[in-house]
């Protein structure tokens, strides 16, 4: 399953996110900071939704109260609850 979401409140502007069951298969940032997102979406492949999720959820980037981790937290808690995929 795949989806698209369109995220604010951070340097990237779309977050692409591909799921084979509860497991993440390709996550892709649009704009931000190059570097530390190829990073984020290498560690993450793989990794069960959830497990990413508590990891992620409610970090914040310096004195915005969210970053873009926190906001594919997001992206994975709302593609999870739409689709009941990974229950």
């Amino acid at each position: 399953m795949k989806e698209s979401f369109e995220v604010d409140g951070v340097c990237t502007s779309r977050i692409d996110i591909e799921l084979d069951g509860s497991i993440i298969k390709s996550v892709n940032f649009h704009r931000g900071c190059p570097g530390n997102l190829l990073g984020i979406s290498k560690l993450v492949k793989g990794m069960e939704a959830g497990k990413v999720i508590k990891m992620f959820d409610g970090s914040p980037c310096g004195i915005r109260p969210t970053s873009c981790p926190d906001q594919l937290a997001k992206s994975l808690k709302a593609m999870i609850s739409s689709k009941a995929c990974c229950a």
